[in-house]
């Protein structure tokens, strides 16, 4: 079974690799002293592997890291090494993108040709999965149909995290699935809009070119000041995890671009009812 880091995992993995920088070790030198492969550290410090307590505790031995850190250090192992609901998935999501999702406090995401996962209902989600992704069968779709609404539990948590997406108008005018499938998607975002853990906004045509031209991405915050913003960017031939601070910092900037560019939330949900009622 293929390891999809979570968010701990990630953190973890980048602490062990600067406690190895401050004693100016060589992935090969911990090796030698640990009498694993230079690769089995490797995996570790770039979070390819599900990291074993056991294994944590020997490398912070060898780098001489006392408690409390240690300790912490190997409770972060064992939650890293947790197994979360998506793990029943492993057939549908190829990427770790929904385990960093689930554990988001803030997912800023701006999208130019569809409704945002977590907030398409199933006949929508059903005409996306079935045109976009080719499958061969039955089965297959519905597996995906079944994954996306699990994904959308994350709305309705206790925790559930701020959402804000940015759609094109374009989005609201394209009926996929027919008027019909398409007016109950646009009734469905005007309700989900009324949340207040969620924000919707439409970049109108009259916004001309701007800043969301590139395409679809999205940005996600953890409550932890330990864990950097991550922005995802999808795309047919891979996915792609942005975390440096350039990256991120230029990535907020064309967000909050297209934000500015954007309808407000009242203008924007005026926008949407206007469509759904042009829906027949």
């Amino acid at each position: 079974m293929t390891y999809r880091p979570t968010v701990r995992g990630r953190r973890l993995a980048r602490e062990i690799r600067r406690l190895r920088e401050e004693q100016k070790l060589t992935l090969q030198e911990v090796a030698d002293r640990l009498d694993w492969s230079r690769a089995t550290i490797s995996r570790l410090e770039t979070g390819q592997t599900r990291p074993k307590p056991g294994d944590i505790a020997d490398i912070l031995d060898l780098y001489g890291v006392p408690s409390p850190e240690r300790d912490s250090l190997i409770t972060l192992a064992r939650q890293a090494g947790q197994r979360g609901w998506w793990t029943a998935y492993q057939d549908v999501f190829a990427g770790s993108y929904v385990a960093l999702e689930d554990e988001a406090s803030h997912i800023r995401t701006w999208d130019p040709q569809l409704i945002h996962g977590l907030l398409q209902t199933e006949q929508y989600a059903r005409r996306v999965i079935t045109a976009g992704r080719l499958l061969p069968n039955q089965e297959d779709i519905e597996r995906r149909i079944s994954a996306r609404k699990h994904r959308q539990g994350l709305l309705t948590r206790e925790n559930a995290p701020q959402l804000h997406v940015i759609f094109d108008e374009g989005v609201l005018r394209r009926p996929i699935g027919g008027p019909g499938v398409m007016r109950g998607q646009l009734e469905s975002l005007l309700t989900a809009a009324e949340r207040p853990t969620i924000t919707i906004q439409v970049l109108p045509y009259s916004a001309q070119e701007h800043a969301g031209l590139d395409g679809r991405f999205t940005i996600l915050s953890y409550p932890d000041p330990a864990d950097p913003d991550i922005a995802y960017v999808e795309g047919t031939m891979g996915d792609v995890y942005l975390e440096s601070a350039e990256a991120i910092a230029k990535h907020r900037d064309r967000f909050d671009r297209i934000e500015a560019a954007a309808l407000s939330t009242e203008e924007s949900a005026h926008l949407i009812a206007e469509a759904a009622r042009s829906s027949p």
